[in-house]
């Protein structure tokens, strides 16, 4: 049994919807306090009005973490709010297909800015409020597309999921003294909107090359979020944790076979 982390305070960046809404509804339910962030408000409000209808606690904010207002905007509706910060989920990332050869500097620096930028800017901003709680805790999602595996049309986006592990590791050692860890998720194939807007055809491809033959869920991912937020995670930090029902496991196609 793990000790409860009922009346903590948890930002979660891009929770209006897919991986982002099921880690703030998951850890609405551990009894933690949430702070909704997203850029669309009305979709924010959305999530937190579910939050409030199963008897948890949640504020609606709307920010562009890209940028540095909006990270210190996050931090400060959380302190206004809730009168601190114990935990950041820096979640939100978007993933435009473009080929290199189609690939404009500004659809590059868009990815970035938000993916890798953002994370950096959300976890500075989150910095000292996470540092008076004794017991901070930062879980950043990051992906298999990049640390691992490769796909066409996301270059950017594998090499901002790529950096955020970067970024962690070091980011591990500096926030050890402050008794903040910090520690990353990587999604596989995740039955998010997102990815099923992709068709039927691309959903039951992925299924077929993963072991467990299926689609995560975003319960899948939020699980794992929440583990790393427990008192009894405390003893890691710059590390990542894979949830991919087996994908990156076979040599090719022909080991499921």
């Amino acid at each position: 049994m793990f000790t409860s982390l009922s009346g903590r305070v948890v930002i979660v960046t891009g929770a209006s919807k897919g991986i982002g809404r099921g880690i703030a509804k998951r850890f609405a339910a551990a009894g933690c306090r949430v702070v909704v962030v997203a850029r669309d408000r009305h979709a924010a409000n959305l999530v937190a009005e579910d939050i409030a209808v199963t008897g948890g606690r949640a504020v609606a904010i709307a920010a562009d973490i890209a940028t540095e207002a909006g990270a210190h905007a996050i931090a400060a509706a959380a302190q206004d709010h809730f009168g601190g910060i114990d935990i950041l989920c820096a979640n939100a990332g978007v993933f435009p297909s473009a080929r290199l050869e189609d690939m404009t500097a500004a659809d590059f620096d868009e990815v970035m800015g938000i993916n890798l930028r953002g994370t950096f800017l959300s976890v500075k901003a989150c910095m000292a409020a996470l540092e008076k709680t004794g017991r901070g805790r930062i879980v950043v999602t990051s992906s298999i597309t990049g640390p691992i595996t490769g796909f066409p049309g996301w270059s950017h986006y594998g090499a901002s999921k790529a950096g955020q592990l970067g970024f962690v590791r070091t980011a591990a050692i500096e926030l050890a003294a402050k008794g903040i860890t910090i520690n990353a998720v990587l999604p596989g194939n995740i039955a998010t909107e997102g990815l099923l807007a992709m068709g039927e055809d691309y959903t039951n491809a992925m299924a077929s090359s993963i072991p467990l033959k299926r689609l995560g869920s975003v319960e899948d991912i939020a699980n794992a979020a929440l583990f790393f937020a427990t008192e009894e995670a405390g003893y890691i930090t710059g590390q990542t944790l894979v949830i991919d029902g087996g994908q990156v496991l076979p040599e090719s196609l022909a080991a499921l076979d």
